[in-house]
């Protein structure tokens, strides 16, 4: 796992180095200092003369000054090396994501790889920044206080040890006590982000049933989840302050005491007064080391299981690969499914596609109707290879999908969805998705054929309109249409329409079709619909129930011979007359 968070480091790896550096250089000024101070008590005691008070402050001075400057490069350096650190972590993490297929994706939620980029990761910056200079302070101010304190008290110094391992004992049994309730509460983090996420997303249909009350209960359970979770893992590290304080009491009674009967007892022989400040000194900086290092235990306890989230994410590789020599050029739009079982994991229980053995040439128009649960979308989404095909094959162009270069083939088919989404920017900069390098001109001639013109330019700023987020400025229909614009400009051998002309009226939908087969009549084209007249001019239809093609033909044909195409036709047209 650390192997694994460490290739995030990179380009900071040189400062993560100098920290631990300069964090020692701090380290040894700071047990010196007191040192030099006893020196100085003794020699006053003694009765020296200004100059030698004057010397030794001078040395005291640059010491001060050395681990000041030493302390404050630590800080810079650990600074920008923690936030470095951060954001290669979340960028290597966002790119892995990218790289995922929907079978990758199915298997963590949209919620939950946003907790992971955001919290996750915010916690092992906190706990890096710990360990490349809490971590490296905390025990060499130990052992070089202890050495002194040693060379200073002699024997006593032997009480710091007796200290080490009830506090190990006690750090253990914190740490024991909490992994479990932080384990639990990082997954409670994911359904409370679910729970903003999905409330945020469907603002209208909460608001058009009146659901503020119920959505507010939901998040006040999932948040009090994670409060009830925090606030008891909480309590058990609370513990970690008052055994650290009964540490450190313990250890001055005793140096107080014993010290000052020392010096009593002895007349100063065995422990004199510059010898005892000195002791005191660094029994403060043992304890304090002491209180550090059980803070980042606290800190690294926290972070280990946002760790262990965030490797996840790293190792998950991508179920679709590409071949060690791929295909780079699409043939044509012809495709060929042969002999196609499909289920979406291993293991489901039945396959959504069964059976499907389906050939079509290239530039034909297809649709496909079906009920609700088809897989009418299961279908096309083999043809990208968006999934692999559990049994048998899908060609295009003449060559099984998994042949190709995943991205010579998806550039060759373009899939418009009934949800597609259209990004924060410009209309010309959406439809640039299709091609970044598109001229105003093809920009143009792609909404024509998708009939977007004709509202991109009653726009005030046309083409430079500015989109909101997820499109929520325009309407159903007018999205689909710069949908279809931008699939379009990708000029793809395969065009694949899912249910996208649903929001659009039927006049509307007709000028699409025709447009179609009029300036791309070389394309494959595609069209999932529910309605009938949307798929009626098709050389071929499909049917589709429950998961296997129910029948191929013509509309003439399917009216003749197929009865569920027929109950779908006069139902619809059965309400087509009613209307009038």
């Amino acid at each position: 796992m650390l192997r694994e968070l460490a290739k995030s480091i990179r380009e900071y790896k040189h400062l993560s180095i100098w920290t631990p550096i300069l964090v020692s250089g701090e380290v040894v000024m700071e047990c010196i200092i007191p040192f030099v101070i006893a020196n100085l008590v003794n020699e006053i005691k003694a009765g020296c003369s200004m100059g030698t008070i004057l010397s030794y402050g001078l040395v005291l001075l640059v010491m001060a000054l050395l681990s000041l400057l030493f302390g404050a490069l630590a800080g810079v350096t650990c600074a920008t090396a923690s936030c470095g650190f951060a954001r290669n972590l979340r960028k290597d993490l966002f790119y892995r994501v990218q790289t995922y297929s929907f079978e990758n994706i199915d298997k963590f939620s949209t919620s939950s790889l946003v907790t992971r980029m955001t919290t996750d990761v915010t916690n092992v910056q906190m706990s890096y920044m710990m360990i490349i200079r809490q971590a490296i302070r905390c025990p060499l101010m130990l052992v070089f206080s202890f050495v002194m304190a040693f060379v200073m008290g002699g024997k006593m110094a032997f009480i710091f040890l007796l200290m080490v391992p009830i506090l190990g004992i006690g750090l253990s049994l914190v740490i024991y006590k909490t992994m479990p309730l932080f384990k639990k509460v990082f997954r409670k983090y994911d359904a409370l982000n679910n729970s903003i996420q999905e409330n945020v997303q469907a603002m209208r249909v909460v608001k058009a049933f009146v659901r503020e009350d119920f959505e507010k209960k939901k998040f006040e359970t999932a948040a009090e989840d994670v409060c009830n979770d925090f606030t008891r893992a909480e309590k058990i590290l609370a513990y970690n302050g008052p055994l650290m304080q009964f540490c450190l009491f313990a250890v001055m009674v005793f140096v107080l005491s014993f010290g000052s009967y020392t010096i009593i007892s002895s007349r100063g022989l065995d422990l004199d007064v510059g010898q005892f400040s000195a002791l005191l000194t660094y029994s403060f900086q043992i304890l304090n080391s002491l209180m550090m290092v059980s803070m980042v235990f606290v800190m690294i306890t926290m972070s280990e299981e946002s760790a262990r989230r965030i490797v996840e994410v790293l190792r998950e590789r991508s179920t679709l690969t590409n071949p060690a020599e791929p295909v780079r050029t699409v043939k044509d739009g012809s495709i060929d499914f042969d002999h196609v079982n499909f289920k979406y994991s291993a293991k489901a229980h039945r396959f959504a596609l069964a059976n499907i053995d389906l050939h079509i040439q290239s530039g034909e128009t297809i649709g496909i109707i079906g009920g609700t649960g088809s897989s009418k979308t299961s279908l096309i989404q083999l043809i990208p290879r968006l999934y692999d095909v559990t049994e048998g094959s899908v060609k295009v162009g003449g060559v099984d999908v998994r042949d190709y270069d995943l991205e010579s083939l998806r550039n060759q088919v373009a899939v418009v969805l009934q949800k597609n989404v259209l990004f924060s920017g410009s209309i010309s900069e959406n439809l640039r998705w299709g091609d970044k390098y598109a001229t105003d001109e093809q920009i143009q001639e792609a909404c024509k054929l998708a009939c977007a013109d004709e509202f991109v330019e009653q726009f005030p700023y046309k083409y430079d309109t500015y989109i909101e987020q997820g499109g929520t400025n325009v309407s159903g229909g007018q999205k689909q249409r710069l949908c279809i614009a931008r699939a379009l400009l990708k000029k793809p051998k395969i065009l694949i329409l899912d249910d996208s002309t649903s929001a659009v009226d039927t006049k509307t939908d007709a000028l699409i079709r025709k447009a179609f087969a009029k300036f791309i009549p070389e394309t494959t084209k595609i069209i999932i619909a529910q309605r009938i007249s949307s798929v009626q001019d098709a050389d071929r239809i499909i049917v589709m129930n429950g998961g296997c093609i129910d029948g191929i033909g013509t509309h003439e044909e399917l009216l003749q011979n197929n009865e569920i195409y027929r109950e779908v036709y006069t139902s619809q047209n059965k309400v087509g007359e009613d209307d009038e």
